[in-house]
Order: structure tokens, then sequence, then C-alpha cells
């Protein structure tokens, strides 16, 4: 157990979350959009404030098939764990893909959340039924 004070940054994020809402903050230097935020651009080094609203859909960006069992995860093997690029963001999440069978899962499927009763943060992600998106699109935010 421990205690987890989070700043300005990721207190916005939280909270956003709560309201099944993905914020970031943009670079005043670079641009780039970063989430979760930290307060600080991880480019440059530099104060971040702006507060930019992101998604909920994006693009899985890459990816990978778990197949042992975690002890405290109760979702059956196989599954898929991907990085999300979402839409608006310079910086792709990670979580879970589902609502397709594991094998269909590839590089550009475009997702969204899907949130449980309560849940404080999106349970897996789900195909959209949109066309993939191009390479060029997420290329660099693998």
């Amino acid at each position: 157990d421990y205690t987890y004070s989070p700043g300005r940054a990721p207190t916005d994020y939280i909270n956003a979350l709560a309201e099944r809402r993905t914020v970031g903050e943009r670079c005043p230097s670079c641009r780039k959009v970063y989430v979760p935020p930290r307060g600080a651009c991880p480019t440059c080094g530099i104060a971040t404030a702006e507060r930019v609203e992101v998604g909920p859909r994006g693009t899985v960006t890459t990816f990978c098939i778990v197949n042992i069992k975690a002890r405290s995860l109760d979702i059956e093997v196989p599954y898929v764990y991907g990085h999300i690029a979402l839409d608006g963001a310079d910086l792709a999440l990670h979580g879970r893909i589902g609502g397709i069978p594991y094998d269909q899962v590839r590089m550009g499927l475009r997702v969204e959340p899907v949130w449980t009763e309560g849940g404080r943060y999106p349970d897996h992600y789900r195909p959209t039924g949109e066309p993939d998106a191009d390479y060029d699109a997420y290329k660099e935010l693998i």
C-alpha cells in the first residue's frame, strides 16, 4: 500500500476521467499534446498548462497478445494489450483491447473506450467500425 499525491496536472486528468473524458496538456513550445499530462513537456522540459480534451476515439499503434494469466486480473487469456493514440494526442496510452478476437487486432485499428458501471477509467477499448487509420497518420506515435 502507498499514498499517491498527484500534482495539478494529474489531478485534472483524474477528475476528467471521473466524467468519462480524457485530457492532456499542450506544450507551449513544441505544441505536442501529452496524455496523461505531467505538468511539463517531456521533450522540451518546460511547464505546460494549456488543457486539451482528446479522444475519446483513437488508433492502435502497436500491441501484444498476452498468453499468461495474471493473478490480479480476472481476464481470460489470450487477450490483447496495446498502445492507443487518442485523437488529438501526441503520445499513445496503453490499454486492453476487447470486443474483437485477439487474432484480428492490428495496427491502425480504430477504437473507442468502453466504461463499466462505476469505473474510474475505461475497462477496455473496442473497434469503432471505422476504416483503419493510414500508417502515416500514426507512425510517429509508435
